[in-house]
């Protein structure tokens, strides 16, 4: 994702997240750890490209880590591609930035009423850890945290 993403991600955001949607200035706030030596996010912006060559950004993700953790900060997926397999693939982008980052968990929090979202993350090994009530607002929505081992971190029986 780069700042000429912003318009269409603002969004789309907009569009799918009416009640808790993130402001312009925490996508900037997120985007200024995004790249450099010391990057410590990644954003990624998923196009459909019509016919008529015209691209139009129809998803995005996004992941932060620091000290061996990776945070999925947002996933969407325009409605009109859900079904396809778009979710899928950002999510295994972001955990693949996780592998890149070095993370040894990944955790993510989901609405609990968003179901759709939650076989996803299952699909890709994430297991319910905890509740955070009241997690989104204004509509008072519990947070369902999950969390994820990255392949290859985990420590074999002998403490290696």
């Amino acid at each position: 994702m780069r700042w000429w993403d912003l318009g269409p991600v603002l969004a789309l955001e907009a569009e799918l997240f009416p009640e808790d949607a993130w402001s312009e200035g925490m996508f900037w706030s997120e985007l200024a750890h995004a790249r450099g030596p010391r990057a410590t996010r990644h954003y990624t912006v998923a196009e459909d490209v019509a016919e008529d060559g015209a691209a139009r950004l129809v998803g995005y993700a996004g992941l932060a880590a620091a000290g061996g953790l990776g945070d999925v900060q947002t996933i969407a997926v325009a409605r009109d591609q859900w079904g396809t397999g778009l979710g899928a693939r950002l999510l295994a982008d972001l955990l693949q930035a996780a592998t890149a980052f070095e993370c040894e968990e990944v955790l993510l929090e989901v609405r609990v009423d968003n179901t759709r979202a939650q076989k996803l993350y299952t699909r890709f090994g994430f297991e319910p850890i905890g509740f955070r009530r009241g997690y989104y607002q204004p509509g008072n929505v519990d947070a369902l945290v999950m969390r994820h081992t990255v392949q290859g971190t985990e420590t074999d029986s002998d403490g290696c």
